[in-house]
């Protein structure tokens, strides 16, 4: 691991979402250095899910904690009022607070939209500009985002088109302002080789998925190479074992989770979504991405697809019902068909409102089923298909069937 030098004694560092995860890592890493540490996070109940609060980081490396939204001008304006009342200044940023939601354009609410576009982006934007007057007046400014290379690969966009815009609007800021700012702040990207492991990663990735990862650890250390650069280093898209590499780190086993276990590559470097799921699943995982969370590809997504098109409102009013389907086998995941509300809808993951009915079966045989090779009846006899719930709603999809079959 990277050790540290003493370079950050006295700087003070502002760090947004550093209650949990890389955000409290690169807060403790700094605080260790001799750093002033402001934990600028919107945690501050424990939450059901994720443990960690600005207190509980705050306890183990005693900086100023602030609540904020980073959304929000005003509490993001008074957190930075108080780190400079109480520090004399601001050396460095680190915007670090991100929104994920992993789902396609038509799986994906616009409130998350929001969310996502108001945290990641509009967050680091107005968080940026509020420090900014700040940072010019400190000997080696640095502003860090942990933010991914601009890859354009449209295989970046089209399982979860959202989450990567807003991600990439961090980068973009990295890059206006790089050069904006030349001469004047250092301005970089920071983003992991590898999947990283927190308590996020296990919800998305599922059991089993920490020991195809590296620890936060990493991340922090490739944070602390950074901000040791002067401001001429700018504008940089920095890979965290890349830089480690150049400060003379050989060994990365130290920073695994399990070593010698292989490594899940990271998202929107060279490798495909798809390659990374085969690889969780050959080592025995089931990567929540692909199934729940994302717009999948195959036969079930293609299926999908002629579903949505041909949804309408006579046939939302004719059913009335609302079915999720819990698919097993080669393209296992869950999906789902809202034929109650609007003008119907259909897409992978739960169902926006609560399933009127669940069907489990294999995927197979669920392609048969709207094929008509296979007939509902016929397959929760033979004990293919599993019902819960209104066993005559679930028997009115026969109907969309036939519908169906015609344009397969």
């Amino acid at each position: 691991m990277l050790q540290n030098t003493g370079k950050l004694a006295g700087y003070t560092i502002f760090i947004t979402g550093a209650s949990r995860g890389i955000g409290k890592a690169i807060a403790l890493k700094a605080a260790r250095d001799g750093a002033n540490v402001v934990i600028a996070a919107k945690t501050a109940d424990p939450h059901p899910k994720l443990p960690g609060t600005i207190y509980t980081a705050a306890a183990e490396s005693e900086p100023l904690p602030c609540i904020v939204d980073v959304r929000d001008e005003k509490q993001i304006n008074d957190a930075v009022g108080k780190a400079v009342e109480k520090f004399g200044g601001i050396d460095i940023l680190v915007n670090n607070a991100s929104a994920i939601n992993l789902t396609g354009t038509l799986e994906t609410p616009m409130k998350k939209v929001d969310l996502m576009l108001g945290i990641n982006l509009r967050g680091t934007y107005l968080t940026s500009k509020l420090c900014i007057p700040h940072l010019l007046k400190s000997k080696n400014p640095h502003i860090l985002n942990l933010s991914p290379p601009l890859n354009l690969n449209p295989i970046w966009f089209k399982n979860h088109t959202a989450y990567t815009m807003a991600k990439y609007g961090m980068s973009m800021c990295v890059l206006g302002m790089a050069e904006e700012f030349k001469g004047s702040i250092a301005v970089n990207a920071l983003w992991p080789k590898t999947a990283i492991q927190t308590i996020l990663m296990d919800v998305l990735g599922g059991s089993g998925i920490d020991k195809q990862c590296r620890k936060v650890e990493i991340v922090a250390d490739a944070a602390y190479a950074i901000f040791k650069q002067p401001t001429s280093f700018t504008g940089q898209f920095v890979i965290d074992e890349d830089i480690l590499k150049k400060e003379g780190i050989k060994v990365f086993n130290v920073y695994a989770v399990e070593p010698g276990h292989p490594l899940l590559p990271d998202f929107f470097l060279d490798q495909k979504p798809e390659d990374l799921a085969r690889q969780m699943e050959e080592h025995g995982d089931t990567p929540a991405y692909k199934s729940a969370d994302s717009a999948a590809t195959g036969p079930v997504s293609d299926l999908f697809n002629t579903i949505r098109g041909i949804l309408s409102p006579d046939i939302v009013k004719t059913t009335q019902g609302v079915y999720r389907f819990d698919l097993s086998g080669d393209h296992a995941g869950v999906w789902y068909i809202d034929l109650k509300n609007d003008a119907g809808s259909a897409g992978s993951g739960e169902p926006p409102v609560k399933a009127d009915v669940v069907m489990t079966l294999d995927s197979s045989d669920f392609i048969k089923m709207f094929e008509g090779k296979l007939k509902p009846t016929m397959a929760f006899m033979s004990g293919k298909l599993k019902i819960k719930g209104d066993m005559g709603l679930a028997m009115k999809i026969d109907k969309m069937m036939g519908m169906i079959k015609p344009k397969l």
